[in-house]
Formats: structure tokens, sequence, C-alpha cells
């Protein structure tokens, strides 16, 4: 036995000298433009300058990210499939599905957490309301007649919806897409009234005046948006929300292997170039060791689970 375990250790140290000697595949389980397809695209870009070989972005959206994250997990555990995930699919899904296609520990190996942003609550022009304070009074005001967009059930845009509503007791409905994109889409086409908003996709259209920032959800403003204030100042007391990003591979993925891509992970998010676009984007880099990632999906689980609960959320 011990003989077949050094055999395997020096079989999976020889294959990580080697790797990689091919094309690998990045999965973005959304849909393309939206944060984690940026995110997605940056960091692989980067990743084929560091790896010397090509890395190609696939994205498989849809179900709030489990079928991209069920495709990820089929696929053999070799180091050439590689999957952006967040905490809104690690922790939230948990609370929303009665059935997950896959099971995050018993089906990946965590590689590094690489970035972590709040968001920011939008509305369209046409809502007569120019603080949270107005759009809580506007909600009470008009029960079940005001609507919020979000990338999907699950999504942290859609939980942080729910956590409004419950935080401050209005009734707004949920309309869920496949993906922010789309629902920052149709905001600024006036068919949903406001979305908890990654900033990626909202930037564009805070800053051309399409969509009104009232508040970040935050503890602290944030650098993109100084003037904005957080819920919190805003009148929403202990309001905070925000995702965080990481990459994983298929579970028995070779140690060697998830060391290699962690320290090139770790080596991308310091880079200065990469640092003032994640500053652009409105994101914090982030670096971990491999294990963090699921010693962080645990330990937010009992506040989402809290949250969900609260908002009376059952999974479905």
């Amino acid at each position: 036995m011990l003989r077949f375990l050094a055999i395997f250790v020096l079989a999976g140290s020889a294959y990580a000298q080697t790797y990689p000697s091919r094309p690998i595949k990045f999965v973005a389980p959304f849909p393309p433009g939206g944060s984690s397809d940026v995110l997605c695209r940056l960091l692989g870009a980067k990743l084929a300058e560091g790896l010397g070989q090509p890395v190609a972005v696939e994205n498989r959206p849809g179900a709030s990210a489990n079928i991209g994250h069920e495709y990820a997990a089929k696929q053999p555990p070799d180091g050439y499939t590689i999957v952006i995930t967040s905490s809104s699919t690690l922790v939230n899904n948990r609370y929303l599905y009665k059935h997950l296609p896959f099971d995050a520990i018993a089906d990946f190996s965590p590689i590094s957490m690489v970035a972590s942003a709040g968001q920011v609550l939008v509305v369209h022009p046409s809502v007569p309301a120019t603080s949270v304070r107005e759009l809580i009074a506007l909600a009470r005001a008009q029960p079940g007649k005001l609507n919020f967009g979000s990338g999907g059930k699950g999504i942290q845009s859609h939980v942080s919806g729910e956590m409004f509503k419950g935080a401050v007791g209005i009734d707004i409905v949920h309309v869920p897409y496949k993906g922010t994109v789309q629902a920052v889409s149709d905001l600024v086409a006036g068919q949903v009234q406001m979305v908890f908003s990654d900033m990626v996709p909202a930037m564009p259209h805070i800053r051309a005046g399409r969509l009104r920032a009232l508040a970040v959800t935050t503890r602290e403003r944030t650098a993109v948006l100084p003037d904005v204030p957080t819920m919190i100042e805003a009148g929403v007391p202990d309001y905070e929300s925000g995702v965080w990003w990481a990459v994983l591979s298929p579970n028995g993925t070779p140690e060697p292997i998830v060391g290699r891509l962690n320290a090139e992970l770790g080596r991308i998010v310091n880079l200065p170039d990469v640092r003032e676009k994640y500053a652009n984007l409105g994101v914090s880099p982030e670096h971990s060791t491999p294990g963090y990632v699921f010693e962080r999906m645990k330990a937010e689980a009992p506040r989402i689970a809290s949250a969900m609960k609260a908002a009376g959320v059952e999974p479905e």
C-alpha cells in the first residue's frame, strides 16, 4: 500500500512538472458581460500568459449557475478544466434548491479566492425616489407594485433584495433573470424598477445617467461611488451584503497542479494592471489557501440561512 502511494505521489509530481501541455478550459457559469464572466476573462488571459498555454473561457449559464458547476464537476480532474464560482452559488443555492446537481465539497477541489465586492442598489430614473428612505415610503404606499430584478434565484442580487424586504418590511416582487446583466438591461429599459446589482454591469449606466444609485451594500463607501451612501447610512440598520469569487477544479485534481494554479492566481491578483482593473470594476482582489475557500463558505452559511428564513424564502 505504501509503495502504491509513493508511486502515486511521484506520478502526480511528474505530471505537474509537465502541466500544462495543452489548452485549459475556464468555465464561466453566467452569461457574457456579468461580473463572473468579466473576472473569468481577465484572470484567464493572465493565466494563459503565466502558464504558456491558451485559456479558453466557456460560458455555461443557467439555473443560478448550477448548470455550469454541474458541467465542470463532471470533467476529468486533470487541471484542464477550472470554473469560476461565487458565494451566491456555493452558499446561497444550498438554501434555495432542495436538490442541487452537485456537492461543492465532494465534487470540487478548491484553488483560491480571487475577488470580493459589495453591490449597489440602482433604480430606473422614472422611479420617484432619490433616496432609500423615499424608496421605502414608495413601496409601503404601493405594496406589491414595485419589482426588483435579479441575476437569478439564489444569486446575491436576489438575496440582497430579500434581505432588504425583510429589514424594512416592504412588499416588492422578485423578477429573476439568467444573469445580472439581463436584469440591469431590463432595468435600463424600465421593465423593472430596481436591482441590487454587482458593480460591473451597473457602473456604465450609473455614469451615463441611465440608472440612479441609491446606496451600496458594504459597511464602508466604495471608491468607485464615493458620493453614494451605504445602506446603513441610508437608514437600514446593520444591512450588509456582498459577494466573493473563487476558482475551483474537479475533485481529485492533483495537489501539485492545484498549488501551481493557486500560485499563479496569487501572482495575477497582485499585478498593478489587474489591481487597477479590479478597482475600476469596484472589485477587491483576494487570494487564499485552497482550503480557505470552503472554510469561508461554511462560515457564511448560518448568516445566509438566517436571512433566507427571515425573508420567508423556502427551497424549491
